[in-house]
């Protein structure tokens, strides 16, 4: 039954389907990371990128607050590793579902659920406050 609705309008479907999976993405992100830690590195990458451009002739400089900006990157990715490797699998699995059920119905599915994932992700991420 299901999937006959979901066969029968197969865009908005396919939108739902995608705001749905971003949202419980998000507040997977949102529960397994440290948001002010998160936060406060992201304020830390915006500073040295003013530093970056306050000091484009110092060589020296520039490799001290590149190493930071580095140091930054690498936490910020660990952090987000976590939230990954608890959704991976589900993912997996469901795209693997809906090739089947869209592939038929509708042949650039997978460009209908990227875009509306980005929108969606924008957009919560913002009302949920999510770094």
């Amino acid at each position: 039954m299901v999937i006959e609705y979901l066969s029968m309008y197969p865009k908005i479907s396919i939108v739902l389907i995608s705001f749905l999976v971003t949202l419980i993405m998000t507040l997977i992100t949102k529960k397994f990371t440290n948001q002010n830690r998160m936060k406060e590195l992201k304020e830390i990458q915006n500073a040295c990128k003013i530093k970056l451009k306050d000091n484009k002739g110092n060589i020296q400089k520039t490799e001290e607050i590149n190493k930071e900006m580095l140091q930054c990157s690498m936490e910020l990715m660990k952090h987000s590793m976590k939230p990954m490797l608890i959704t991976f699998i589900p993912l997996i699995l469901l795209f693997g579902w809906i090739r089947g059920i869209y592939t038929e119905v509708l042949s650039g599915w997978i460009w209908w659920y990227i875009v509306s994932g980005i929108l969606s992700s924008l957009v919560l991420r913002k009302v949920l406050k999510v770094a």
